[in-house]
Order: structure tokens, then C-alpha cells, then sequence
């Protein structure tokens, strides 16, 4: 009994470690895992498996991909002339599910926080510069999260890009100040991204 009980308390131990799931939310996944269906809960630890072995990050923009490109940097049909940065792969996902958005993205890994220590470059600025100066890209567009730490992430990007001479606009403020970018609805991002503005310090 000993040893299932400490299977269980490692699960639930595992379980708290992701965002958002606290100690009962923990217990009930866990029990839920216990009693389901073989199957089922062997498909949920290949899908984690799989995403972990498989997946890495896009050369070109960090995107989730499977290649040394994701799938929109291999997509002809998209606009290679227009980059939308984002912080996390969740604001490029929440961005898709909007449909108003054509161009390419370029994933920064998080956001600038210096009182967490994540400084420029635990990001993908640098990269985001570097791939600006190659030439063939007219517009980036700044979709870091309106907070205080997306504020100052947009401003440190722009202040990088200046010397290159592109055009750098933000999402317009219809997203509610303080909020995620990755929670807002499909309407409100389709609209911050037809209201956006050029970039200013």
C-alpha cells in the first residue's frame, strides 16, 4: 500500500508543477488518471512524450516545429514582408484563432524582467534584429502583452530596431491593459491588429 500511495503523491506532486493547478486540482487530475481507461491515459503521456521528443524550436521565427522551419515560415501564401512579434506560443496561437493576421511571427520566449532576471538575452531579440537586417521585411509589428513588462520588452525591441530603418507598429489598445494576450477573444485581437499604430517611445 506503502508504494501505491507514493506513486500517487509523486503524480500529484508532478501535476502541481503546471501553471494554473493547485493542490486539489492536482489530487483530482491524479485520481482521474488512476481510474481511467488504459488507453486514455497512455495517449496523454505519448501526446506529452511526443511534443517534448518532437517538437523544437523554428530557425527562423521559435515557433513550435517539428522541422528546422515551422509550418507558417514553409507557407508561400503567407506574407514574408510582415512580422508579428510575441512573446510565448500561446499569443501567436490566440493571433491565428483571430484569422485577421497574414504575415509571419517571431516568438521572443517570454518577456523582459529584470526583478525575475530574464534580460535581453534569455530572448530572441537579437535574432529578431538580425533577421530585420537580412532585408525582405517592410513592417514588425510589436504584440507583446499589455503590461508592464510587455511595455518595456516593445520599447527595447524598437529601440533595437530603429537603426535598421523598418516600419515598427503596436497593437492598437483594444486589448484591456494589464491582460494576456493568449486569453483575449478571437474579435478583440482581430481588432487590435486592424487598429494598429506606428510605434512610438
Amino acid at each position: 500500500m506503502a508504494e501505491e500511495k507514493d506513486l500517487i503523491n509523486r503524480l500529484i506532486v508532478e501535476l502541481k508543477r503546471l501553471p494554473g493547478v493547485g493542490p486539489r486540482s492536482a489530487e483530482r487530475l491524479a485520481f482521474h488518471v488512476l481510474v481511467a481507461p488504459e488507453a486514455e491515459a497512455m495517449a496523454l503521456a505519448h501526446a506529452i512524450r511526443d511534443v517534448k521528443k518532437k517538437l523544437r524550436p523554428c530557425r527562423e521565427c521559435f515557433n513550435a516545429a517539428e522541422k528546422d522551419l515551422c509550418a507558417i515560415c514553409q507557407d508561400p501564401r503567407r506574407d514574408a514582408g510582415v512580422v508579428c512579434v510575441v512573446e510565448q506560443l500561446r499569443d501567436l496561437v490566440a493571433i491565428e484563432r483571430a484569422a485577421a493576421f497574414n504575415g509571419r511571427y517571431h516568438v521572443l520566449l517570454g518577456a523582459l524582467s529584470p526583478l525575475d532576471g530574464i534580460t535581453e538575452e534569455h530572448l530572441t531579440l537579437r535574432a529578431l534584429v538580425a533577421r530585420v537586417a537580412r532585408g525582405g521585411i517592410t513592417e514588425v509589428i510589436l504584440a507583446t502583452n499589455p503590461t508592464l513588462e510587455g511595455d518595456n520588452t516593445a520599447l527595447c525591441a524598437w529601440e533595437m530596431l530603429r537603426e535598421t530603418g523598418v516600419k515598427v507598429t503596436r497593437l492598437a489598445r483594444g486589448l484591456a491593459s494589464g491582460g494576456q494576450l493568449g486569453y483575449a477573444s478571437g474579435t478583440t485581437v482581430a481588432e487590435a491588429l486592424e487598429d494598429r499604430r506606428e510605434f512610438r517611445a
